[in-house]
């Protein structure tokens, strides 16, 4: 028989509303990410909207993609905006060079970016280069974009390219890896910069930055999955910037140098503790940013993460710089690491996976006319209802005395629930019951279940349909199966 686990939805404790930016993306100029992955050119036979894959923006715009950070990552910080506006375009080594030589045609700069984000329906992220540049390269940028029509060169020099109005960009993250790629800096030294920076920014959009409505957040780079001493340094630093800061950001990788299609239980046991591992890490953050007081000037923006294997396994063969397949595996870990962001949503202000194709934890595969979707994408769909929900308790009572096995969210929005759940185990199918406290819940429910008769399968051009979910009606006063490696959610 299989094991009980006892969900209890705690209507009356509301955890918080679920940001919908937390359900965000990320296209970094790397590999295959832009270029024949979202971007096949104005010119294409293939679908396109003013460049961008068709496909891809009717199926982003279907699980409602909130927000896209551009343009890196770690390409942000060699990238000069001016590179990707105009006609004469320079070709510029790229930041990835030395791995695939590839360089940079910057035929998707800017405007280009600003036209994806409105056909897919997203706000933009702009990633500032922070090491290679100065505030005053930032503030022309964000004097380009965002200016009044007609009010300053810049701004004439925008209508002149094609958009006379200015464009909204509301998020710009102030450098990216500054630990690392992005200049190699302490936390004293970046802390420092940051100030310089968001001071000149703040004060050229000053009325932007702090209006009531639709305000513009400005985000300092924060930690690289456990180094606390970064985050500690930081605040310690801006503890006296208050307006200066509206996030910090924090990235987390699973690292596992395997197949990712090609792996034991006991890998995929070791993949489920890398994953668990994000609730202690934004926790921890949370800690050191209240210890100085920054708890509302200073929520976390996990503005990188996914499952990263070693390159050479999507369909391009290694073509695309770090492209890699997904499995049922990396869905679960969608699924389980969506579920720490609702449950933190009190102090998540916004996540982006990485990356939107042809990547690391990619929803989706291209490849001239072929698209596909990953199992990733279908985690995403089944999840999208949670956005601007108000996220409620939920806690998960076992038969057994060994730490439970399943990962579940719960979210309240228009008079509905939407639970979700993933089975962490792939050996054990389990028995659900979902037992509501504070409220009725109906006996029917609509429910969308994520699965594989193969674990080790995964979409590709020839079989794109191989791991996909089904949806059925569910009686929820009963109990119900969710079986072993899968992701469930259940609306009523």
């Amino acid at each position: 028989m299989s094991e009980l686990k006892k969900i209890y939805l705690m209507y009356p404790k509301k955890k918080g509303t679920v940001a919908p930016e937390i359900y965000g993306h990320f296209a970094e100029h790397i590999g295959g990410v832009i270029y024949d992955g979202i971007w096949v050119g104005k010119d294409s036979d293939i679908p396109n909207i003013k460049g961008f894959r068709k496909e891809i923006i009717d199926k982003l715009k279907n699980i409602k993609a909130p927000v896209i950070r551009w343009p890196g990552g770690c390409y942000a910080e060699i990238y000069d905006w001016r590179d990707g506006i105009g006609e004469e375009r320079p070709t510029r080594i790229n930041f990835w060079n030395f791995y695939d030589e590839k360089n940079e045609p910057n035929e998707v700069g800017t405007h280009e970016f600003m036209d994806f984000c409105e056909a897919v329906g997203a706000k933009p992220y702009f990633a500032a280069n922070m090491s290679t540049t100065t505030p005053l390269h930032i503030r022309n940028w964000m004097d380009y974009c965002m200016s009044p029509k007609g009010s300053t060169t810049l701004a004439k020099e925008r209508e002149k390219n094609g958009h006379p109005e200015p464009f909204d960009i509301p998020f710009w993250g102030i450098g990216n890896e500054n630990w690392g790629c992005g200049g190699n800096m302490n936390p004293d030294y970046y802390a420092n910069e940051y100030r310089k920076y968001a001071t000149t920014m703040h004060y050229t959009f000053r009325n932007k930055h702090l209006a009531k409505e639709n305000p513009m957040e400005f985000y300092a780079c924060g930690e690289d999955a456990f180094d606390f001493n970064w985050t500690d340094g930081v605040m310690r630093n801006l503890k006296d910037s208050l307006k200066l800061v509206n996030g910090f950001c924090m990235h987390y990788y699973c690292n596992i140098f395997e197949s990712p299609y090609d792996y034991t239980d006991k890998q995929w046991d070791e993949m489920m503790e890398k994953a668990s591992k994000m609730e202690d890490i934004i926790k921890r953050n949370w800690n050191i940013i209240c210890a100085y007081g920054m708890e509302e000037q200073a929520k976390l923006i996990v503005d990188e993460w996914g499952c990263w294997y070693p390159g050479g396994y999507g369909p391009s063969k290694g073509a695309n710089l770090f492209e890699q397949q997904s499995t049922i595996r990396d869905a679960v870990v969608t699924a389980l690491t969506l579920n720490i962001f609702n449950n933190n949503c009190d102090k998540v202000r916004m996540a982006n996976v990485a990356q939107v194709a042809n990547c690391i934890h990619s929803l989706f595969l291209a490849s001239e006319d072929k698209c596909i979707t990953t199992p990733i994408y279908h985690v995403f769909d089944m999840y999208k209802e949670h956005q601007g929900a108000d996220a409620i308790e939920t806690f998960v009572t076992d038969n057994t005395e060994r730490a439970s096995s399943v990962s579940v969210s719960a979210s309240v929005k228009n008079g509905k629930t939407l639970v979700t759940v993933a089975n962490l185990s792939c050996k054990e199918d389990f028995e659900i019951s979902l037992e509501a406290i504070g409220t009725e819940k109906e006996q029917n429910a609509k429910a969308t279940l994520l699965s594989s008769d193969n674990l080790l399968k995964c979409n590709t051009f020839e079989e794109p349909d191989a791991v996909v979910p089904r949806s059925f009606e569910v009686d929820i006063s009963k109990h119900f199966t969710i079986p072993k490696a899968s992701v469930l959610s259940v609306e009523f």
